[in-house]
């Protein structure tokens, strides 16, 4: 949960996503990843080296790996914490296909950032680069090789998802809500899941697919 201003407006934090940490650095650098869409972003993209950042995390609970072949499915500006989950599987050993999409190639991360132990699968909405189409439709080709499932993106996304895997694999998804306080205090990012309302900030982001009740 990152403050946006030096001050109290705008009031609330905005809560972000883990996208890279080094921790073999010192100090330990921390990296986030954001598209600008309001006053809050747009003060955070205005900052430069040297500036100081208000931060309250890590909180809630990420992604588990327990398997050696990964199949992460990125969807826009969700890459954001997809890539140090695949930096993580690579370290551990496992085999990491990552599908990175974007409706064209403009808006797509650059895929020389990307881990180059990672396969990489390129998808644009428009055709511009990779695969025509969402990262969704390469699925069924993709997912039979794979033990475990992760993605991050839009809610049409994982819905896209649950309809093609109906809980025969194991899929984890990063949910986003809007977050009033990002650590269980004021319940405004609550959902529904099989197992009762939980909260994104507190009991998430991550959740197991299948929890969720649409």
């Amino acid at each position: 949960m990152v403050r946006t201003s030096e001050g109290y407006d705008p009031l609330l934090r905005r809560p972000f996503s883990i996208h890279r940490v080094a921790l073999l650095s010192s100090p330990t650098q921390l990296a986030l990843l954001f598209t600008v869409v309001g006053r809050g972003t747009k003060w955070l993209a205005e900052r430069g080296e040297g500036d100081m950042l208000d931060l309250l995390g890590p909180l809630g609970h990420g992604f588990e790996i327990s398997s050696r072949a990964l199949l992460l499915l990125a969807g826009g500006i969700g890459i954001a914490p997809l890539v140090a989950l695949a930096e993580k599987g690579i370290a551990d050993g496992a085999q990491v296909t990552l599908v990175l999409g974007a409706p064209k190639k403009a808006q797509l991360y650059p895929p020389h950032l990307l881990p180059a132990e990672a396969k990489l699968v390129v998808a644009t909405e428009d055709g511009s680069v990779g695969r025509k189409g969402m990262v969704t439709d390469l699925l069924a080709e993709l997912a039979p090789e794979a033990d475990q499932i992760f993605a991050c993106g839009p809610v049409s996304m994982y819905r896209a998802i649950a309809a093609l895997i109906k809980g025969e694999k194991s899929v984890q998804v990063s949910m986003e809500v809007r977050m009033g306080c990002g650590f269980g205090g004021c319940y405004g990012c609550g959902i529904e899941t099989k197992k009762g309302v939980k909260l994104v900030c507190q009991d998430g982001p991550v959740f197991d697919l299948k929890d969720i009740i649409w």
